[in-house]
């Protein structure tokens, strides 16, 4: 799991359908695309989430579910993310099978803990930054969270909350392995325009991991 990963949000897309901003991403290089939808009835839900695989599965980006193990399943996702109060890991593995990615969130040190015996496809540190977007979770990781999570964790790190094209550079050095971003895309005049930025900031400075000092 690496390079630019848009996590949805309809309310931030400021009147633009989520569609659009969805396919701007993908053809400017987003590299998977996760729906999140807090409010939204089951059947709504599930139609954006067929809308989103509609747009994603011809460019061959994953689609992941945020929470709904049972959305991802009907829409055959690529997989699902969840955070500390969802469905525990072990039961959305065994529904979803050893194929599917799963991400799980990690809030505080006990999350990162707990985490390193789970065969889980990669960690969301959240928040790195404090954010809008996102009002249920702890105190912000900062880079130095992030570096002590990145020393000790065997999994790959998705970086997200309050990230954009400023702090990027310094996030990858911190250890990310991946860059979620919510309004940098969602929220941007030209989404098109604001991925590729973040794809080219991105792909210039990430260093793999076996590359790391």
């Amino acid at each position: 799991m690496k390079g630019i990963y848009l996590v949805t949000d309809q309310k931030a897309c400021l009147g633009k359908p989520l569609g659009s901003v969805v396919l701007d991403a993908v053809k400017a290089g987003v590299s998977c695309v996760q729906l999140r939808e807090k409010t939204s009835s089951t059947r709504l839900f599930l139609n954006k989430a067929l809308d989103l695989k509609s747009i994603l599965e011809p460019a061959k980006i994953p689609l992941i579910i945020n929470d709904r193990v049972d959305i991802a399943l009907a829409v055959k996702a690529a997989g699902v993310h969840l955070g500390q109060s969802d469905m525990p890991y072990e039961h959305a593995r065994r529904l979803l099978g050893p194929g599917a990615v799963i991400g799980l969130s990690v809030e505080i040190w006990e999350d990162v803990q707990k985490a390193q015996d789970l065969d889980v496809d990669y960690l969301g540190v959240s928040p790195v930054f404090a954010t809008p977007t996102k009002t249920d979770t702890k105190t912000p990781w900062g880079l130095g969270g992030l570096e002590k999570i990145r020393a000790y964790s065997c999994h790959p790190l998705v970086a997200i909350g309050g990230l954009d094209a400023s702090n990027i550079k310094e996030t990858i050095k911190a250890g990310a392995d991946s860059i979620a971003v919510v309004s940098a895309i969602c929220s941007a005049e030209d989404s098109f325009d604001a991925t590729r930025q973040l794809v080219s900031l991105f792909e210039k400075n990430h260093i793999p991991q076996e590359r790391r000092s």
